[in-house]
């Protein structure tokens, strides 16, 4: 009996964390570069809690949560300074905690004329931080991530720098940090990606599909439902047969 309540409560757990999971993902579908996270679990064999030899009981254990790196859809905006990649190339970008890569190519300029993500955080070329002048109109970025612009009453394009693009072997190597950046936790620099292009004008939307995830939630929420009502009516043999045992004649 304590086993059927084990058991189940493990599942419940489980189901729980799933739960977070997707209304995580829920509430970043309009977050712009967003990547849908799933919930990973195993089966664990645990020896009988009761100390009576017997074949090994299943518990759930919640293993871990994986990121679901596939393209979400590009959205056309006008904007020069949203850019999308079309490939696996991420953008580069400076932080604090250092160089952190990004899908969500919502830029702007600072005071300062730097290209920025919404954050503040420098836009990463091949020598550093881009930066325009005050002079600087009719923004061009090139596929291959050139950023180039007509100098004051220049009728000549004057190239700014050129947007660093990465590409990463292993995408598992990749953490979330929040603000649609992720931490690369290899050792070695991330190669340069010259196949990837970058699209200027368009953003790349959270991979997030609402209905499918809205059916998880609801799924999950009945599984649970269910599970408590199972374990409810264990307790209630349990506390019936005490009873029955109680109402027995010494």
């Amino acid at each position: 009996m304590q086993d059927q309540l084990l058991i189940g409560l493990s599942r419940q757990v489980a189901l729980s964390r799933e739960l977070d999971v997707i209304a995580n993902n829920v509430a970043n579908i309009d977050t712009t570069g967003y990547k849908a996270d799933g919930a990973l679990f195993e089966e664990y064999l645990s020896s009988a809690t009761n100390g009576n030899q017997g074949p090994p009981i299943a518990f759930v254990r919640d293993r871990a949560t994986w990121i679901d790196m596939s393209h979400g859809p590009v959205q056309r905006t006008g904007n020069p300074l949203d850019l999308a990649v079309d490939g696996q190339a991420f953008f580069a970008v400076q932080t604090p905690n250092g160089v952190r890569y990004t899908r969500n190519g919502a830029f702007k300029l600072d005071a300062s004329g730097q290209i920025v993500t919404n954050d503040g955080y420098p836009v990463l070329g091949d020598g550093g931080p881009i930066r325009l002048q005050a002079t600087d109109s009719q923004i061009q970025v090139s596929p291959d991530g050139t950023v180039s612009v007509r100098e004051g009453n220049s009728n000549a394009d004057s190239q700014r720098g050129k947007l660093r693009l990465v590409r990463f072997a292993n995408v598992n190597q990749l953490q979330k940090d929040g603000a649609s950046l992720f931490n690369y936790l290899g050792t070695n620099q991330p190669p340069q990606d010259t196949t990837s292009r970058v699209v200027q004008g368009s953003l790349e939307k959270s991979n997030v599909q609402g209905v499918l995830e809205m059916a998880r939630m609801i799924q999950v929420t009945r599984s649970y439902q269910q599970i408590g009502a199972m374990m409810q009516q264990q307790s209630d043999i349990s506390t019936t047969a005490i009873d029955k045992l109680a109402e027995v004649p010494a």
